[in-house]
């Protein structure tokens, strides 16, 4: 295991324990509790990135200030 993952996972499971008043014998339900909020984190901040790189990426591609030529419309 990554020891930085492992590293956030034991602070975000003693605040869990913490914030339920300390609990005896809820230590494994807090640490998958951890490791849960921990991985859906990494998985949000991995999309953000990804879409901020993509519209970096996109606004890169008219950085002669111009915008896009727009489609014409059909005319019936």
């Amino acid at each position: 295991m990554n020891s930085d993952r492992q590293r956030r996972i034991e602070q975000r499971a003693y605040a869990l324990w913490e914030a339920e008043g300390q609990p005896y014998g809820r230590d494994e339900e807090h640490w998958h509790r951890a490791a849960r909020e921990i991985d859906a984190e990494a998985t949000t901040s991995a999309k953000l990135k990804r879409t901020s790189q993509r519209a970096s990426q996109r606004g890169a591609s008219h950085s002669n200030g111009r915008s896009p030529p727009r489609r014409k419309e059909a005319t019936a």
